[in-house]
């Protein structure tokens, strides 16, 4: 029943307070980690600005890490010190999301990670804090959103091949060995051509060469019965500089 619950209440860095009772206390957390990060060395005003709102949500400032680096970036410093650091019934504080997470979906896994480290999550301008039940509540929420952009994204991407196929075209990438190539190519090898003269004659790279033998089944000493038209080719793209020469010339 309501007041009957513990009011909360929390205030951004801009002065407005939020406030909401619920039956469940807050987890108490043992020390406050703050985590900054800025995309160019310019942003110096940025990054006082997430300093002070840090220092003033009661992150100590001998715990606050930092990033000079874009949100794309996997390999930020910073942070992976900052993950290091952090103990069981600590507190992750960032001054908004998008100072954490590159994306929506790298933002709930890296929650999530802490959350099985025992470890709390707060952004002080969402009032996101997950020692709360209304914040862990909202990251539920958040996780549902991300599940339901992936599948909208699946869902357009089959969409769009099926219209492809209607229309005639196939996925993939080109074929760059054609069946009549491919016979040429056989044929020369058979006349006991080496695969590097095949190569320079075809202008085949090595490794695409190797793949289209063993997709159709050939090796040295063993010929093939039918057309090579039914048989798969390498999809590798590689110029094809020179004529075809005959099996004798290859060499």
């Amino acid at each position: 029943m309501p007041g009957f619950g513990l009011k909360t209440c929390t205030t951004n860095p801009v002065g407005m307070e939020w406030c909401a009772e619920t039956d469940q206390p807050r987890i108490s957390v043992r020390m406050l980690i703050g985590y900054m990060r800025v995309s160019t060395d310019n942003d110096r005003q940025v990054l006082d600005l997430q300093r002070d709102a840090l220092l003033a949500a009661g992150v100590d400032e001998r715990h606050l890490f930092e990033d000079r680096a874009s949100g794309s970036r996997d390999n930020r410093t910073g942070l992976a010190e900052a993950l290091a650091f952090l103990k069981p019934g600590d507190c992750l504080v960032v001054w908004k999301l998008d100072r954490l997470g590159r994306s929506l979906s790298h933002l709930l896994a890296t929650v999530n990670e802490l959350k099985d480290r025992g470890i709390a999550f707060r952004s002080l301008t969402e009032q996101m804090d997950t020692t709360t039940p209304q914040g862990e509540f909202l990251f539920h929420v958040f996780g549902a959103l991300a599940q339901f952009e992936r599948s909208l994204t699946q869902e357009r991407v089959r969409a769009g091949l099926v219209a492809a196929r209607r229309r005639g075209r196939r996925g993939g990438r080109p074929v760059a060995i054609d069946a009549e190539k491919m016979t040429a190519v056989v044929a020369a090898l058979e006349g006991g051509a080496t695969k590097a003269a095949v190569c320079r004659t075809f202008g085949i790279k090595r490794s695409t060469l190797i793949d289209s033998l063993v997709r159709i089944g050939w090796s040295a000493g063993t010929k093939l019965q039918g057309s090579m038209s039914d048989a798969p080719t390498a999809t590798d793209r590689g110029p094809d500089r020179r004529a075809v020469r005959s099996a004798h010339g290859a060499t």
